[in-house]
C-alpha cells in the first residue's frame, strides 16, 4: 500500500485527533536533529532508506528535524501554473501528497516516519494528529493555530488586516502538512514557519491555495530560536505519539 495526502476529504475534521501512542512496552521514537542546511535529495534518500528499514523491523520509528536551503518542492498534485517564478530556486519532485511548497532557512521541517500498523492504520486520523501536534506547539507560544476543512495546514487569523472581498477575516498559513505512506509507514511530514524569509513564498502559490498569505512566529511578534521550538515540538509530540529517545 502506498498513499499520499493532498487535499483533505470533507470528512477529515470529523475525526477526533486521538493519541497515536504505540504499545506501552514498545520502543521509543528516535528523535534526530541535523544542524546546518540539509540538501533536499539527502533528506529524500534518508527517508527512503529509513522507511524501508522501519517496515522491515530493522530500524526504530524516527522523527528527523532539519532546515533546507531555499527551494521549492512539488507534490503529486502540483499544478504548473502555481509555480509562478520557476527560475528563482531549485524545484524538486517531492513524491509526497499536496502541491507546491517552499522550504528554507528559519523553517523547522519535521520528517515523521512512524509505523501506523503499530499505532492506528488510519491516514486521515494520522493527519489530524499531526495538526493537533502543531496546534498544541503553537499554543505554548500564545498563538492560536486552527484547522480549515477546505484547506491543508494550520492557519492563524489576522483581524488587524483588511477583510476579504466577501467580508471574511484575513488568514495566514503558519504550518504545512504533506505526507506519504508506504506499507503503513509514514514519511515526509510538517513544516513550521519560525523565522523564514516570507518573500521567498512569492514564487509559488503555496499548496495551491489562493487568496491567503503565509506567516511565521517572527511575523506574529514571537521571537524564539529553533532550539526553543524544537523543545516544545518534542514535548507535544510525546503527548500525542508517545516517548522519544
Amino acid at each position: 500500500m502506498e498513499k499520499d495526502h493532498a487535499r483533505p476529504s470533507p470528512a477529515r475534521l470529523s475525526i477526533e485527533p486521538t493519541q497515536f501512542a504505540g504499545a506501552p512496552d514498545g520502543p521509543p521514537v528516535a528523535w534526530m536533529i541535523r544542524a546546518g542546511l540539509t540538501p533536499y535529495p539527502d533528506a529524500l534518500d534518508f527517508m527512503e532508506q529509513r522507511v524501508a528499514a522501519i517496515a522491515a523491523g530493522e530500524a526504530p520509528e524516527t522523527v528527523l528535524l532539519l532546515e533546507h536551503p531555499p527551494l521549492y518542492t512539488a507534490g503529486t498534485s502540483a499544478r504548473r501554473e502555481d509555480l509562478t517564478d520557476p527560475d528563482r530556486f531549485a524545484v524538486y519532485e517531492a513524491g509526497r501528497g499536496g502541491e507546491y511548497t517552499y522550504h528554507g532557512p528559519g523553517q523547522r521541517i519535521a520528517y515523521v516516519m512512524l509505523d501506523l500498523k503499530r499505532r492506528r492504520p488510519d491516514v486521515r486520523a494520522y493527519v489530524a494528529a499531526l495538526e493537533q501536534w502543531i496546534i498544541a506547539t503553537l499554543a505554548e507560544f500564545q498563538v492560536r493555530g486552527e484547522r480549515r476543512e477546505d484547506r491543508v495546514g494550520v492557519w492563524v487569523t489576522r483581524p488587524e488586516r483588511p477583510r476579504g472581498p466577501d467580508g471574511s477575516v484575513a488568514e495566514d498559513k503558519i504550518a504545512a502538512i504533506g505526507i506519504r505512506v508506504r506499507r503503513w509507514v509514514t514519511f515526509h511530514g510538517i513544516s513550521l514557519n519560525v523565522d523564514p524569509d516570507l518573500t521567498h513564498f512569492s514564487g509559488i502559490v503555496p499548496c495551491g491555495v489562493r487568496g491567503h498569505g503565509v506567516t511565521s512566529l517572527t511575523d506574529l511578534g514571537i521571537l524564539v530560536s529553533l532550539p526553543e521550538v524544537d523543545g516544545v515540538l518534542r514535548r507535544n509530540f510525546e503527548t500525542v505519539f508517545g516517548p522519544t529517545a
